[in-house]
């Protein structure tokens, strides 16, 4: 039994075999009674049964009456606030070799007590890397067009005078923000010992997003404010309803208005204009449908794949098809795909080809201490603002959108996909360079 102890909450991997473990987070019970008397406190504001006044309903009497919501309620705020980050946090620092996501597959939960988030992780064997860097690599050629030239002048330029046309200071619809919460009691004092949450948020453009406007549009990098604006309150809340107290600091912008071309010379470690001005050509330049960059990335992978030769367990595919077909019902030719003969053997072999690559570019990370940073992070949003250039991504950011409206991101659930983008580049360029 492994166990370590962490800012108060603490794991131990209480069951390990060579293809899986059960990792359990556990959540002090001073931090467990502080949401549930926070809580409790809430529905007291909040609710007023018959034979009580308002704000005077005894707190035995909500306890008793609304137990299961607030043991519900508890469970899925102390998940959402504290133990998703601090999962991918124990799993990318202590370099836990997962295949595919972690599942969460009980919470043990009692008022007064410990709670114990236990997950499901599925492992693969280490892969045993050859001198991989000195493969013969031949980068695919671009299309000798001028009209791709002037195409990429032309974004270039319009890009430029984007930015010096940007004089609308702060966060505005379309931009990314980085922020922290901190939930707070009535006092405004911090109730869980210093804790935070750290989010990535898109300022959506759509009719239900119109409240994210109201609580963040304008507000400056740096600024911090105390809110109890629904938006928070629905992304923490599923069982009840809540009053809470939020701290928010903005921490970080990534402007929706102009495309940053210095964020994309550190992404792609460019040192020249003339640099990037090729680099932008791998996304203008097409062949057989697919852009020379997708080509480029592809034909890496078949490389190294031909080098490092490795079975993937089925279950790991059939986890990999439901991902793969939820993706692809909510594509508008989804009923053309279906109908297809060989539909299901398509799905299939897209399934296991990327969970084939992800396993591989995730050890193949850990082999070379690639670490995601916070300008990484930000650098890989900046592609997601412009269609063309999110091509750059052969990994695309998880869905933020429910409903046509956007919900922020836990930090720690972008990283996994920030690394694999980061290390696609790092085997490009060992390939490439001269």
């Amino acid at each position: 039994m492994v166990t370590q102890a962490t800012h108060s909450l603490r794991w131990e991997i209480i069951d390990s075999k060579a293809n899986f473990c059960v990792l359990d987070i556990i959540i002090p019970a001073i931090l467990v009674d502080a949401v549930y008397k926070e809580a409790t406190h809430s529905q007291k504001k909040i609710t007023s049964p018959f034979g009580f006044h308002k704000r005077e309903t005894p707190s035995a009497y909500i306890e008793q009456n609304y137990q299961v919501n607030l043991v519900e309620h508890t469970r899925g705020f102390l998940l959402k606030y504290l133990v998703i980050n601090f999962l991918h946090n124990v799993i990318q620092q202590k370099k836990i070799l997962v295949a595919g996501s972690p599942r969460l597959a009980n919470i043990t939960f009692k008022p007064n007590n410990d709670a114990h988030f236990t997950f499901d992780l599925s492992l693969f064997a280490p892969i045993s890397f050859q001198e991989w860097r000195y493969l013969p690599f031949k980068a695919p050629k671009r299309k000798n067009y001028k009209d791709l030239d002037r195409q990429v002048e032309s974004f270039i330029q319009e890009e430029i005078e984007s930015k010096q046309a940007n004089t609308t200071p702060g966060v505005n619809i379309g931009d990314w923000i980085n922020f922290s919460i901190t939930l707070l009691n009535e006092d405004k004092h911090p109730i869980l010992n210093g804790h935070t949450a750290n989010f990535w948020f898109k300022i959506g453009d759509e009719e239900p997003d119109k409240p994210a406007h109201e609580l963040f549009l304008h507000k400056k990098n740096g600024e911090s404010f105390c809110t109890t604006h629904g938006i928070i309150q629905d992304y923490f809340s599923n069982e009840l309803r809540t009053n809470y107290h939020f701290a928010i600091t903005i921490l970080d912008i990534v402007p929706y208005t102009y495309f940053c071309f210095d964020q994309f010379k550190q992404h792609f470690r460019i040192k020249s204009n003339k640099e990037m001005y090729q680099k932008l050509i791998e996304v203008f330049s097409y062949r057989n449908d697919l852009s020379l960059r997708r080509t480029m990335v592809e034909e890496t992978f078949k490389l190294l794949f031909s080098k490092h030769k490795f079975e993937i367990p089925n279950h790991l595919v059939l986890r990999q098809q439901k991902q793969v077909l939820t993706a692809v019902q909510n594509n508008p030719d989804y009923h053309v795909y279906r109908v297809q003969k060989d539909f299901k053997e398509v799905v299939r072999e897209l399934a296991e080809k990327q969970i084939r690559e992800e396993i591989f570019i995730d050890q193949l990370a850990h082999e070379e201490e690639i670490q995601v940073t916070a300008h990484d992070i930000k650098n890989y949003l900046n592609f997601t603002k412009r269609s063309r250039m999110l091509e750059f991504l052969y990994f695309r950011p998880p869905q933020t959108k429910i409903n046509s409206q956007e919900y922020p991101i836990l930090t720690h659930e972008l990283i996994p996909t920030c690394l694999r983008e980061k290390m696609v580049n790092h085997m490009i360029h060992q390939l490439t360079k001269k």
